[in-house]
């Protein structure tokens, strides 16, 4: 039987959420300390783990079937591959920072100036649209020590936090893109991978369904049943049943975690009590 084969990071926050989406997915891997390869028990795949910044090659020559990494490294070095899915978690930015006490109105005031990234297509192809040309210094790893050492006046690099740039005296003034983990894929898969694939999508969009919407059950009074049915759309419709008090009714329903607080103040404006709010371990749709 064919398996599928996924690569993702080698360590970090990024294989963490990654095997834990996987985890949450049902999918149980054997997996030892310091294995580079592993076998899922209950379900046909292989996970790999690689360097970020290989997983791109590793898809074009067959190596890897799918991979987990960053939307970032994806741009850098696979912005030929297509975002499967995207996943939501190890979210950053991709900005320009410079020193502190540096002046800073546009990209043009970086005309002439060393910039350090390890991104140096990303920043090309960034500079090349706003009609400037970059100069470019190439660092892997610990590009915000850059300026601060006298290699560059300003440097390009993810931002999560910020904390790493405020202790290196820098300031973030320009975001080139937002970056989150995304589901990737090889550019062809066998008829039979890509049934697995399939598989594997319908269960990552429960669990990423599930992980961006509350369950929510209130009491209603009847006279004021419709405005709040109106409030809450749900997957089709919310369920509404009376209660045992005359004129009363409880509405189930499901809302998107990113409206919570805005929809629970309209819900309370018009009525609603008793509102009970519950997590949602997956959604199949």
């Amino acid at each position: 039987m064919s398996k599928l084969k996924i690569a993702v990071q080698k360590s970090g926050r990024l294989n963490e959420e990654s095997l834990e989406l996987l985890n949450n997915c049902g999918i149980s891997i054997d997996n030892g300390k310091d294995q580079l390869k592993a076998e899922a028990r209950n379900f046909p795949m292989e996970v790999l783990y690689l360097r970020n910044g290989d997983i791109p090659q590793y898809l074009r020559d067959g190596v890897v079937d799918i991979a987990i990494l960053g939307e970032n490294t994806l741009i850098e070095k696979g912005n030929d591959l297509p975002i499967v899915e995207r996943l939501g978690f190890s979210k950053c930015k991709v900005s320009i920072a410079v020193p502190k006490n540096a002046e800073y109105n546009s990209i043009e005031d970086l005309r002439g100036k060393k910039i350090a990234t390890s991104y140096p297509n990303t920043v090309n192809q960034y500079f090349e649209k706003k009609g400037e040309k970059a100069d470019i210094h190439v660092i892997n790893g610990s590009v915000e020590i850059a300026p601060n050492i006298g290699l560059s006046h300003a440097i390009v690099d993810i931002v999560s936090s910020g904390s790493t740039l405020f202790k290196n005296n820098l300031k973030e003034v320009e975001v080139l893109f937002k970056s989150e983990a995304v589901l990737t894929s090889a550019p062809e898969l066998t008829e039979d991978k890509q049934a697995i694939l399939n598989k594997l999508l319908f269960r990552m969009k429960a669990v990423l369904k599930g992980k961006n919407s509350k369950y929510v059950l209130l009491n209603a009074p009847n006279d004021k049943l419709d405005k709040i049915v109106s409030l809450l759309p749900g997957m089709k419709s919310p369920t509404v049943l009376p209660l045992a008090q005359e004129g009363w009714s409880s509405v189930h329903s499901v809302i998107n975690k990113n409206d919570f607080w805005e929809v629970i103040d309209e819900l309370k404006a018009n009525g609603a009590e008793g509102i009970l709010v519950c997590p949602i371990e997956k959604m199949v749709l």
